[in-house]
Formats: C-alpha cells, structure tokens, sequence
C-alpha cells in the first residue's frame, strides 16, 4: 500500500507537470485525448462541462482570469501551491534546527536567567510555574490511588516480606521501632558514596561511579482525595515534619512514610528510585521495597540535536528534497495538529478545572517521552543500583534486629530467597522435587515410607538420593528481560501444597 501511494503521487505529478507545459492541450493531440475526453464524447458532457466552470471558478478567486487554457492554468496553480507548502515545511525544519542550536542546545538550557520561557507574560503561567516548581521538589508527595509512584518510571522487581520478631539467645532484647531501623540503614547507604580503597588518592579521586551522586532523603506520600486545592497541601518544612513524625510510626494506608534512594546515570537519562518502608506490628516486621527505573527518552528527543545538525549543514539540493518529500504528509500532520489544539482549548474552556477539587497527577511528561526499552549497558547499570541498594537496606535491617536483641536467622533465609527468585527448601530427605513446567512426579521406592510395616512401591525402586523427576519443560531462569522477576509467594516447606 505505501508503495501503491508513492506510485499513484508520482502519476500524479507527472500529470500536473505536464499539464502544465501544455503536453494534454486539445490542440497537440486532437485525435487522441481531447476527442476521447473532450466536452463531444459521448456521455461524458456532464462531467466536461461541470470541470472547467470549477477550474475557472478557483483559477479567478486566485489569479483573476487566465492567459492559457483552463487545464494549463489548473496545473500551474496546483505546483505554485505546492511550492509554497514545501517551502512552509523547509522553514519550519529551519526553525526547529535554530531552536535545538540555539535555545534548547546543551549551553544554553541550563541556563534560567536566559531562558525566553522564563519570561513570558501572563499570570496563570507564572502560577503554574510555581506551582509545578513547588511540586517537582516538595518532600510531600500528592498522589493519586491509581498511580501513586506516577513519574518514577516502570515499577522493577517490588517486594516486601514479613518475619516475626523473636528474642535472640544471646542478650536481652530493647524496643524496636520504625525510625530506628531506617537510621541504621541511612549510613550504610551513604557508605556506598565512597569509593573502594585504590592505593592512592588520585584513583579514589578518579572514580566516576554514579553511585557517589546517590541522594537519600525522606519522603510522605499524601492522597489528593479531600483537598480543596492542590495548594492546601503542606508544602513547608513544617507541615513535612509534622506528617513525617506521624507517619513514620503509624504504618496508614493513604499516608504513607517513604525513605527514597534515587540515582541518576546517564545524564539523567536513566534514573533509578528505590522507597523503602519499615513497619512494626503485633511482633512482626514487615519490610516494603519498591525499585523504580526511569527509562531514557525516546530516541526521536535524543537524536534531536543531530538531525538539526544534519539539517544545518546539508545543502541547499538535500534540504529541498527532504521538504518535497514531507509535503505531501504534511496536511494530515498540520489537521491533526490543529485538532488537538482546538480540542484542548474546548476542554479548558467548558471543563470547570478552575473550581474542580484537588487531584493527584495523572500523567508526567518525562515517562511519557520515555523509550520503551534501555540498552544493554544502560539494563546492567540499573540491576547493579538496584542490587546495590537492596543489599545495603537489607543488611541495616539485620544490623538493627541484631543491635537490638532479636533473631536473624528468618529474616536472612528469606532474603536469600528473594534475592535467588526461587523457593527455599530446607530439607528434600523423602521428596520429589520438580524444576521448571508441567511437571509430572511420581512416587518412587526412594521416597516410599520406611520400616518394618512399610509397604514397596510396586515396579521396583531407584537408587537412593534419585528422587527428583525430570522436568518436561525447560525451567526459566528468573530475572531474565525487563528487570527482576517478581519476588516469590510464602515461603513453603518440603511437602506442602
């Protein structure tokens, strides 16, 4: 079908320019298409005499009369038009090439005194910039429920676990509670900010891991539900405190107490977030982690420097074929384009967003500029932060259960099986173990019951320590693709179902 499009365009140009030198004049070809085609052939007088009053109607709305035939008119008229549109794309593609050099380009952008954006007039722009100021770097976070980590980027490997809380045989145990864990946890995350001993300074100086710009702070997720308007939220230091002592004991369900561990690689094209939330109730210990990774931009954003570039310093020949070639899509794109902006000013004007209750985002514009998918490089950075960050908030749990009298030993198997993707078997003594999918275990002599009233299993028995069946699938390996896979379900015991 494209290339069906492409030939019936070409026909159609061929047409036109030739109508245009005159090729299909009556008089050229008197015998041929005008005698075919013209206004005596048969039948055709309605549609003769009905083309030419429509040419010269538009030919004189745009030219006031003609000097040649109607036909030739027509045709010159339609490559004028088309001129022009080409031109209109080529300037066009100029001033996306002068605003990616110029205002946009990697100099000038971080620079907010120069920014023309900056200064632009009206009120409602300077409330929204504040506004949206206020928001992007508050400690209080408006969520709403259906997305509450919305511009986090795409939730990787969330897990949480649960271990009960019992005394340790070594010494009394002391009083445990939320804060105290996460303040045992912050150090260790901190260490992960020093590079390891290199033998010298310079090499420690040279160290260019991501994880040294590593930011820990504290965060409360507020629900937007109930507001009057979003600027009622508690934005000051003291309203944060104020929630942030109330919710980090309290383990609600709208108000919720985060720690945030964020790291940004790749110039800010990939950034890792991971909240970590601590929770002590009836003698247990509930642990909640939640990794986010943010996906770079979408290749058309980060090529855009490049293809003005390319623009920039392509002759004159290439750019008037790249704008010849973009002519013809341009309409739809310009119809479109048009569309959205009368719909969005529609909906402004007959919405009532100016009186509507407070909401949570519903969309951010990073995650919607996003790419679906990181490099290779860019997926093994994300797994080492990640890795990293859960290993270090999992060892300040055990250092503070461990400070403060209490076991380990539950907390770390179950650890050791979520890090493994798999279930933790304590002992396979008289069990059939299967391995990947649809699998079928039969009971064999080795796993049959044993003594003076056990009975054979019929067919004869395997050599012992031969249990485990096969697999009739082949078992996947977890954490393969997009980020980990997801955390296990309860931890299950040999025999269970």
């Amino acid at each position: 079908m494209r290339w069906y499009g492409r030939l019936v365009l070409f026909v159609v140009g061929a047409w036109v320019l030739i109508s245009a030198l005159g090729g299909f004049d009556g008089d050229s070809d008197p015998d041929g298409f005008s005698r075919a085609y013209g206004p005596g052939a048969a039948g055709s007088d309605s549609f003769s005499d009905a083309l030419p009053d429509a040419s010269d109607l538009g030919l004189a709305l745009i030219t006031g009369g003609y000097s040649e035939g109607p036909g030739t008119g027509v045709a010159w008229s339609a490559l004028f038009f088309l001129g022009v549109i080409a031109g209109l794309v080529g300037l066009q593609r100029g001033q996306f090439a002068r605003v990616m050099t110029q205002e946009l380009s990697r100099k000038n952008f971080p620079d907010l005194a120069a920014d023309q954006a900056e200064h632009a007039a009206g009120d409602r722009f300077r409330r929204l910039q504040q506004r949206i100021r206020l928001e992007q770097h508050a400690p209080v976070i408006l969520y709403d429920e259906q997305n509450p980590f919305c511009g986090m980027g795409t939730p990787y490997g969330t897990w949480n676990l649960a271990v009960e809380l019992r005394p340790s045989e070594e010494g009394p145990t002391e009083p445990l509670d939320n804060a105290r864990i996460l303040r045992r946890i912050v150090p260790l995350l901190e260490a992960l900010r020093v590079p390891s001993p290199h033998g010298s300074p310079e090499g420690a100086a040279a160290v260019r891991d991501r994880l040294r710009e590593m930011v820990i702070d504290e965060c409360v997720f507020l629900p937007a539900a109930g507001l009057p308007r979003r600027e009622s939220a508690p934005y000051g230091p003291g309203g944060f405190e104020e929630h942030r002592g109330r919710a980090v004991e309290e383990g609600g369900e709208g108000r919720r107490h985060f720690l945030r561990i964020r790291v940004g690689g790749w110039g800010e094209e990939v950034v890792v977030t991971v909240f970590v939330r601590v929770h002590t109730q009836g003698g247990m210990l509930m642990l909640e982690v939640a990794p986010h990774a943010l996906m770079p931009v979408h290749p058309l954003f980060r090529d855009a420097d490049r293809a003005a570039h390319r623009h920039r310093n392509n002759n004159w020949f290439g750019k008037a074929v790249w704008a010849l070639t973009r002519t013809p899509a341009s309409l739809a794109r310009s119809i479109v384009t048009l569309g959205r902006g009368v719909a969005s000013g529609w909906k402004l004007l007959t919405a009532g967003n100016s009186g509507a209750l407070a909401e949570g985002p519903a969309f951010s514009v990073r995650e919607l500029g996003a790419d679906e998918e990181a490099s290779l490089f860019q997926d093994m950075d994300i797994n080492r932060y990640v890795k990293s960050i859960e290993d270090r908030v999992t060892g300040g749990v055990r250092l503070a259960l461990r400070e403060a009298g209490w076991e380990t030993d539950e907390f770390e198997q179950k650890i050791i099986n979520i890090g493994a993707g798999g279930v933790f078997i304590g002992s396979a003594k008289d069990s059939a173990i299967g391995i990947g999918d649809h699998n079928d275990i039969r009971r064999t002599a080795s796993s049959a019951p044993s003594g003076p009233g056990a009975k054979k299993a019929p067919g004869g028995g395997k050599p012992p320590g031969s249990g485990a069946s096969k697999a009739s699938g082949t078992g996947k390996s977890p954490g393969v693709g997009k980020g980990p896979a997801a955390p296990p379900g309860p931890q299950r015991k040999a025999g269970e179902k």
